[in-house]
């Protein structure tokens, strides 16, 4: 009875630790080994989990340096344009204040007529500068948005092929295994799908 005891618990330990090793090496339940493609998909309780570093994606996205540098050329041509007509402003405005300390008007109401001029040209300046800005504001919410859904996208093909359960924005990871950052990865067919497109 108790070499019957020995015996099943000897089998029990060596299957536990068989389970143990198949588990931790990466063989899946297909019973198959993880390609070193695999790396990245883990299993934990029957979950597939893997990690992108969308900072980093976002930095060294193509795409996003080509919309980063065409905002900047945009804003500095708006930035331009705008100190042109305010340093115009400011000097027809001192222009006026010394002829008008000087008594050079002929008349009251021709100095009221210019500096009504005045007036309305600094207002026009005004609505430029909120223009401008609202322009810019938009134009970097939708470059935002262009690199966000070219993410997405690119998220949804890569999950169609490795069936994560989750991939998570590495932002909100404080500690994580290398081993389920995929975002080298995404980066690559990111820049591939959108150098493919520059070929056209």
């Amino acid at each position: 009875m108790k070499g019957t005891s020995l015996i099943v618990s000897i089998v029990l330990f060596v299957a536990v630790a068989v389970l143990y090793v198949l588990h931790f090496a990466g063989i899946g339940k297909s019973g198959q080994n993880s390609d070193a493609d695999d790396r990245a998909v883990i299993s934990r309780d029957g979950l597939k989990i893997a990690y992108v570093k969308a900072d980093s994606v976002i930095l060294n996205y193509q795409l996003a340096e080509f919309l980063h540098d065409d905002f900047t050329k945009k804003q500095e041509a708006f930035t331009t344009e705008y100190a042109s007509k305010r340093k115009s402003f400011e000097k027809d405005a001192a222009a006026f204040q010394e002829k008008l300390q000087r008594g050079g008007f002929l008349s009251e109401q021709r100095a009221v007529q210019e500096r009504d001029r005045l007036v309305g040209l600094e207002q026009e300046i005004q609505k430029m500068d909120q223009e401008l800005s609202a322009k810019l504001g938009e134009m970097q919410n939708t470059n935002g948005q262009q690199v966000l859904d070219s993410l997405q996208s690119c998220l949804k093909h890569y999950n169609s092929i490795k069936k994560y359960d989750y991939i998570l924005n590495a932002s909100s990871i404080l500690i994580g295994d290398e081993g389920d950052n995929i975002t080298a990865d995404i980066l690559k067919m990111m820049n591939e799908k959108y150098s493919a497109t520059q070929q056209k």
